[in-house]
């Protein structure tokens, strides 16, 4: 093989309750790398599309090359590599973008180097890409992309991923508003400490979700998609949230939080045709609020990244 490509889904992490620690994949969109071999020794970014020119194309910076990085290093091999980025995630969206960027370049080099790690034993390389995207190296949205569906990080030291059940006739719709919200922002109002009250509630959310998921009980999800640690603070920064929220449940929504750190929304619904109704209600309330926006629904992705083309 001269070439691979692979795509890798966009993501919500924390999932309302899960702060940190949940995450799932989206199958409507995603991010398209193609690697290929070259006669150098160099790990080169090519060329970039979809992002407006804002992403860098320095090998030390950019979450593709980072990646890739790790892996040649884990590999103890120096290969020539060029590499293809095509976004198909809107930027600083809180659907994954860098995530997605990565786990697709570290899916395409793993299978044109012939498959020396399994998918699972790739997370580190992408984390470590995270680190550079983000300023800390967090698996909620790089796991679920690499690996599809629901999915717990329990622990970092050791790593410890769980792959969690998909109910049948899981939908997720996502709104993504015209507006920008920095994620330094989004971090910036949440709290060092909280109340033992709200600790425990959240856990049992918590726990509550994942029954749900185990048990393909919506109602048992419904009730536990509720976050009282972070969603309240970062609240304030989005408009109409609480009006917006009222209005998805009211059309059948199990229940609304926001994906990643914002701007955009996730809502999920059991069934298309309520997930459909939940993307109209969204686009009414949207208007009223005079906010142009993007929606996307389809149901959970749990297949991954996966290779798309090998020449």
């Amino acid at each position: 093989m001269r070439s691979v490509t692979a795509f890798a889904p966009a993501t919500v992490a924390n999932v309302s309750c899960g702060f940190d620690i949940l995450g799932f994949a989206i199958d409507a969109m995603g991010d398209t790398v193609e690697v290929v071999r070259s006669d150098s020794e160099k790990l080169r970014v090519v060329s970039i599309e979809g992002d407006g020119g804002k992403l860098p194309l320095e090998a030390d910076k950019n979450t593709c090359a980072v990646a890739i990085q790790a892996m040649l290093e884990a590999l103890q091999q120096k290969v020539g590599l060029d590499i293809y980025l095509k976004k198909g995630l809107p930027l600083g969206s809180g659907m994954g973008s860098s995530a997605a960027s990565a786990v697709a370049a570290l899916e395409a080099t793993n299978r044109l180097l012939g498959n020396p790690f399994e998918k699972k034993d790739l997370l580190p390389f992408a984390i470590a890409a995270e680190k550079v995207a983000c300023g800390a190296g967090h698996a909620d949205n790089v796991a679920p992309s690499l690996l599809g569906g629901f999915v717990l990080i329990r622990d970092y030291h050791p790593l410890d991923v769980i792959k969690l059940p998909v109910p049948e006739g899981l939908y997720c719709t996502l709104l993504h508003p015209h507006y920008e919200l920095k994620t330094a922002d989004s971090r910036s109002v949440l709290r060092d400490q909280i109340p033992m009250k709200h600790a425990t509630i959240q856990s049992g959310n918590v726990a509550g979700l994942i029954a749900g998921l185990y048990e393909s009980d919506f109602e048992l999800i419904s009730r536990s998609l509720r976050d009282v640690i972070a969603e309240p603070y970062r609240a304030v920064l989005l408009p109409g949230f609480y009006e917006v929220r009222e209005a998805l449940k009211a059309a059948g929504a199990l229940g609304m939080g926001i994906s990643g750190s914002g701007p955009t929304l996730f809502a999920l619904s059991q069934g298309k045709e309520t997930a459909q109704a939940v993307a109209k209600a969204a686009e009414k309330i949207f208007k009223t609020i005079g906010l142009d926006l993007d929606v996307y629904f389809s149901e959970i992705n749990t297949k991954g990244a996966y290779v798309i083309e090998e020449k």
